[in-house]
Order: C-alpha cells, then sequence, then structure tokens
C-alpha cells in the first residue's frame, strides 16, 4: 500500500444518522393533540353546537334539537330582526336565585331578536307592534296572550344603542325579555344557522323572516 492510499485510507467517510422512527402511537397522540386543539379553537372563536333544553321556541325549534351557533359574524355586524340567537344570562337573570341560594340561570339561552336598538315595541291583541307598526310573524304557534310595552322598562321607551329584545316564539310559555328586559349585545353568544339533529329535519334552521309591513 503507497502512501497515497494509506491517507485516503484514514479518511473517515461522513456518517448518516438512521432516521427516528416513531412508533405508531406518537403518531396518533400527535393526530389526536392536534385535533382536540384545533376543535376547541373552532369552539371557542368560530362555532359551537348546542341543543334544546325546552319548549320556549317551538315550533320553529323542537325540544331536543341540535344545533350549530356561528360565532363569528357578530363580530363584525350587528343582529337583525328575525335572527335566533344564543346568549348568556343577562345581569338580571344572574341575580334569579333558588331557595338554596344557587343561581336560577346558569346556561346560555335562546331566543330570537324582535327589537332593535331605536326601536319602540308594544304587544297588544296578539300582535307586536314596532313603532306603531304590525309585525308579521308567521312562524307563531299562537299569539300573545299578554300585553306588554317597553316603557315598562324605559320611560321613552327606546330600545337603548346594543340592547335588543328577544321573545321565545313560544311567546305564552318563554322567559324571554317581556319579563327581564333588553339583552346587551355583549351577551350574545352567537347566531343559530343549522339544525343537524335529528337527522330527518337537519339543514338551515329558518329562511329570514319577511318583516314587510
Amino acid at each position: 500500500m503507497d502512501e497515497e492510499e494509506r491517507d485516503r485510507s484514514t479518511i473517515l467517510e461522513p456518517t448518516i444518522a438512521p432516521e427516528k422512527v416513531e412508533s405508531p402511537w406518537g403518531e396518533t397522540l400527535k393526530v389526536i393533540g392536534f385535533s382536540v386543539f384545533l376543535a376547541l379553537g373552532i369552539r371557542t372563536f368560530v362555532a359551537d353546537s348546542r341543543y334544546i333544553p325546552s319548549g320556549s321556541m317551538l315550533p320553529t325549534l323542537q325540544i331536543n334539537d341540535r344545533l350549530i351557533i356561528d360565532k363569528i359574524s357578530y363580530k363584525f355586524s350587528d343582529p337583525v330582526r328575525g335572527d335566533i340567537v344564543v346568549f348568556y344570562p343577562t345581569a338580571k337573570l344572574e341575580q334569579e336565585l333558588k331557595a338554596d341560594g344557587e343561581k336560577k340561570f346558569k346556561e346560555p339561552f335562546i331566543k330570537r331578536v324582535i327589537g332593535l336598538p331605536g326601536d319602540r315595541i308594544d304587544v297588544k291583541h296578539g300582535l307586536v307592534y314596532i313603532n306603531g307598526k304590525v309585525l308579521s310573524e308567521k312562524y307563531l304557534g299562537e299569539p300573545a296572550a299578554y300585553r306588554w310595552s317597553s316603557t315598562e322598562i324605559v320611560p321613552d321607551g327606546i330600545v337603548p344603542k346594543d340592547r335588543y329584545l328577544v321573545l321565545g316564539d313560544n311567546r305564552n310559555n318563554s322567559y324571554d325579555g317581556h319579563y327581564w328586559g333588553f339583552l346587551p349585545k355583549d351577551k350574545i353568544i352567537g347566531k343559530a344557522v343549522v339544525r343537524f339533529w335529528p337527522i330527518n329535519r337537519a339543514g338551515g334552521i329558518d329562511p329570514q323572516p319577511d318583516y314587510r309591513y
């Protein structure tokens, strides 16, 4: 072996570290973790699912209907008349207590937006009047059997800025704004847009009501 060959024989070839093969369990955990992170992010910022626990929105929504709630639209626009909204209990509702001192209302409510900022609302003769004009409500099961006016909440009867009057479609069996007042916008979680259960009634909840007077 000559000198040149001896020099070459002492040069170490670069070594390539063997690829680390991750176990199937590790990959699965990563996928699950990412899925949970994504699901929580969507639920927190974009959409959520809710079920209907009572008959206050009959006949539009049935007990145990499952809904998708759009949580992002109201970041860029205001609720409009006819929207079905999910919201946290208002300050007045939070003050209502059970006999044992526990809060009576902890879970979100779902109702329909009827009165907008600047409106004056009256309920009489089974009809809703907005600024003196009758509101056509084809989604009701039966007309309201009570009389009410927004003057019961504020002296001039005008719904304040960033406040809404929300009522249940089941007017005579709904604990709604005509009992406890206006709903602040910052209490609104989002708008109900899709029913995904039961399967035989899955799809968009309802077209936007035609409120032409």
